[in-house]
């Protein structure tokens, strides 16, 4: 396991637009669809990479305790499915149900989404504003597998907080740290 940080993509950029499949229930979802009122986390997770595992029931929570307040969350996976069947469509499926995802989780089959958000790393966070511009790139919070510091997501809520509340959001922003994707 390669420790890979967040590319980290200017601040401000707009959210590139995609239209992917949801592996959850077949349907094809675009980010228009999909983004919230108030604000989108984007985030490139994947299956079987220890660091969204260590995450998975935080990331879950975060969608519930923000989904009616006006943020909408959205996962895509970029992987490779031919060397890491364990990233494929069916598996990934059963895994957002597993772990009780009630955002899309969308198959980027050729890449070219991760890509066009300089996507690096699994788990990688993107958080856009009303009008899908970046307020927030990079990690969920301090604690890693093994570190043995309590997962909260802090830094994603205090991000959502102040985006809900019209405050400014800290520029200081660490790198996510995670899995590299899995090129093709």
């Amino acid at each position: 396991m390669a420790l890979t940080p967040s590319n980290m993509l200017p601040l401000g950029t707009k959210a590139p637009d995609f239209k992917l499949v949801n592996t959850v229930d077949d349907t094809l979802v675009s980010l228009n669809e999909a983004k919230g009122i108030k604000g989108t986390m984007v985030m490139f997770i994947c299956n079987h990479c220890p660091f969204v595992i260590h995450v998975n029931q935080q990331l879950s929570q975060l969608a519930k305790d923000y989904a009616s307040k006006g943020i909408n969350c959205i996962a895509i996976s970029s992987n490779d499915v031919e060397n890491y069947p364990q990233d494929g469509p069916e598996k990934m499926k059963q895994h957002a149900i597993d772990n009780d995802y009630i955002f899309p989780y969308l198959y980027d089959q050729t890449q070219d989404i991760a890509k066009a958000y300089d996507a690096a790393c699994t788990p990688d966070f993107y958080v856009f504003d009303s009008n899908l511009k970046l307020v927030y790139r990079g990690q969920l919070d301090d604690s890693r597998p093994g570190n043995d510091i309590k997962l909260t997501g802090n830094d994603i809520r205090k991000t959502f907080d102040n985006l809900l509340n019209g405050e400014p959001i800290s520029e200081v922003q660490k790198p996510s740290i995670g899995c590299n994707i899995k090129w093709k």
